[in-house]
């Protein structure tokens, strides 16, 4: 891959996290409320949730830059990294459970987007 499109994989990194971490939170404030009022109406006034909604169209055309950059089948495999920055930003922000299996899907997934982007 070249330099823009590792760039780019870092963005899509980012705002792909960000925005499944935001949604997370805009559910758990919400769902602290739900007694006060309805969940939809308590999610719907959290600002996390506005937040993320931008961060996902920001991600949509991140993406498209991404995959404009490399095949498609090597794009998707090296996308899959995404899957390894939720579960870390769920450890880190929410205190998620984290077994050692998981710890070992994440590194066998870093290594494997580690592999596609180093191969042709």
């Amino acid at each position: 891959m070249t330099a823009t499109a590792w760039v780019l994989l870092l963005a899509v990194l980012v705002l792909d996290t960000g925005s499944h971490l935001l949604l997370k939170l805009a559910s758990m404030r919400a769902k602290a409320a739900e007694g006060k009022r309805p969940f939809i109406l308590a999610l719907v006034a959290q600002p996390a949730l506005w937040m993320a909604i931008p961060a996902f169209v920001a991600l949509f055309f991140t993406w498209i830059a991404f995959i404009s950059q490399v095949p498609l089948s090597q794009g998707v495999m090296a996308g899959s990294i995404t899957i390894a920055g939720v579960m870390l930003g769920g450890r880190i922000f929410f205190r998620e459970h984290f077994t050692p299996w998981r710890a070992l899907a994440i590194a066998l997934i870093a290594s494997g987007v580690a592999l596609v982007g180093w191969g042709a």
